[in-house]
């Protein structure tokens, strides 16, 4: 069906380009700021079978709520401007986000415990920022959203910040006025509301903790922690009611989490209002000290990949030959203990004067012989928390392959990740072998890849932090956590770079990912 609204002209000033996305009220669409020079803004609309006098008020109210709230905290959606349209239906325009919601995010993976607990700040200080409310005509109101899910949280990506999470759709939240009624139908997501919500009683900040709780849970286990009989309005207010949550854990006995998380996020669910945390406050400073410990090391890594995205996709070391003279690397042959697979690995290697740094690769044979390899891209990131582990990324490029991804992870307090962490600082090069499937017993190719000198002083520092750090978690945690920002975050703008950098090579066609 097509929309009469694109195209459209508002004000003089926003041309609306196309349909974005459905709020509880209204319609989105993306826009074009003329009188700013073409800036992208979204717009909404209040729906046109909600045009009577309630709902106008209601859709003034929350472009009010999400102005002042967004002009006190970065973690909730800012709204800019307020108009009617020539067919007197109201709008208002709000900054244009790209990021994807938490719904989705969940969907693909349950996060991580370093991840969850950065959105979780996020979006905790979003709802203090509600909780403590607007003014108007000169008296503080606060703010009770009444509708949080994973789906009214977007994240983003700030190019200062990270990753960043905001708070949408104000559409049914209320302001706690003492001289209005609260509403005594129900306006909200049965899965996540509150039992005091479904019963259309007075609501305080506590009744946003609730679904604050359910999402938790969500976020961390990728299930919820209530399941209804039915799917309908009994089923849940029954569910939210009488059947006791089940514990994170036994969502998921995978999931090793901190018995103080997993006991806040029980406390937030509790159905007597007076038994959970009196406010989001309350539930932060619970966070504060898990995410020092968990937290820590991610927000390392972010930081250190924001900074190697600038530096050269390939630097030489000075003085340092693009390639090893000695044909000793071509009279390897693959190691009997591994197997005959599609696989990297590294080790040290002796040559004549000195140990090497090695990646050994296996790939068919017609990706070696029949294509020019190329390694345009390698990295390094690295989490103290829960475990120290650093992640070497080496990029290879194969015409018949397209971009092979080469991660292996150094654990920092074992004795192999840290030889070789300092085998490449104090080199600043490595050697990458290839051996052919088909043909094992020894080796078919072999190149140099440079490591930039900022590189070198990275894992030196890493080498130095990590001997005394005492780890909160398993390797495999921290491994897990590497693995998703390898996935999420850096393929796509290691990708992109690459496409810049060599436009001439088909980077569309990506291999998989050898482990």
């Amino acid at each position: 069906m097509s929309d009469n609204n694109i195209g459209r002209k508002l004000a003089n000033r926003y041309e609306l380009i196309e349909t974005v996305g459905q709020g509880s009220m209204g319609r989105v669409y993306l826009a074009e700021d003329a009188l700013l020079g073409g800036v992208q803004v979204a717009i909404k609309f209040l729906s046109q079978t909600l045009l009577n006098e309630k709902m106008r008020e209601r859709f003034v109210q929350e472009a009010t709520t999400c102005a002042q709230l967004g002009q006190k905290s970065i973690h909730v959606v800012r709204v800019t401007d307020y108009g009617v349209s020539e067919d007197e239906v109201p709008y208002y325009v709000m900054e244009y986000l790209r990021g994807e919601s938490l719904s989705k995010l969940i969907h693909v993976h349950p996060l991580a415990v370093p991840r969850f607990l950065g959105l979780a700040r996020q979006i905790g200080l979003g709802l203090i920022a509600a909780h403590e409310g607007i003014v108007l005509q000169g008296k503080t109101f606060p703010i009770i959203h009444r509708d949080i899910k994973p789906s009214n949280i977007l994240v983003t990506q700030d190019p200062t910040l990270g990753e960043l999470a905001k708070i949408l759709d104000f559409g049914i939240a209320k302001l706690m006025q003492a001289d209005s009624d609260q509403t005594n139908c129900f306006m909200g997501t049965l899965a996540y509301a509150s039992p005091e919500q479904m019963e259309g009683r007075e609501l305080d900040s506590r009744s946003d903790i609730y679904s604050f709780g359910v999402m938790m849970f969500q976020m961390l286990t990728g299930k919820m922690p209530l399941r209804a009989d039915t799917h309908s309005f009994g089923g849940w207010y029954k569910a939210h009611h009488s059947k006791v949550p089940q514990p994170v854990s036994e969502a998921d006995p995978d999931l090793n989490i901190p018995k103080r998380l997993e006991s806040l996020i029980m406390a937030c669910l509790e159905k007597n209002v007076d038994r959970r945390p009196d406010n989001v406050k309350a539930v932060l400073q619970e966070l504060a000290p898990l995410e020092e410990k968990y937290g820590a090391g991610l927000r390392i890594s972010h930081r250190i990949s924001r900074t190697l995205s600038k530096l050269p996709i390939t630097e030489k070391k000075p003085g340092a030959p693009s390639e090893d003279s000695s044909t000793v690397f071509s009279m390897a042959s693959w190691p009997k203990n591994k197997p005959i697979a599609e696989i990297v690995f590294y080790q040290p290697f002796q040559t004549s004067d000195q140990v090497w740094p090695t990646l050994w690769v296996m790939l068919p044979q017609r990706a070696i012989q029949a294509d020019l390899i190329r390694t345009p891209y390698n990295n390094f990131i690295c989490t103290m928390s829960p475990y120290p582990m650093a992640l070497w990324l080496t990029v290879v490029y194969t015409n018949t392959k397209g971009l092979r991804w080469l991660p292996c992870y150094l654990d920092m307090k074992g004795s192999a990740g840290i030889e070789m962490a300092e085998l490449l600082a104090r080199m600043g090069r490595y050697k990458i072998l290839f051996f052919a499937l088909e043909e094992p017993q020894r080796c078919a190719h072999v190149t140099t890849a440079n490591v930039v000198l900022p590189q070198c002083k990275l894992l030196k520092e890493w080498i130095t932090i990590a001997k005394p750090q005492r780890p909160v978690g398993t390797p495999q945690d921290s491994k897990a956590i590497l693995k998703s920002e390898l996935n999420s975050k850096l393929k796509p703008k290691i990708s992109a770079m690459l496409e810049t950098a060599y436009p001439n090579l088909s980077l569309n066609v990506v291999g998989k990912v050898l482990d």
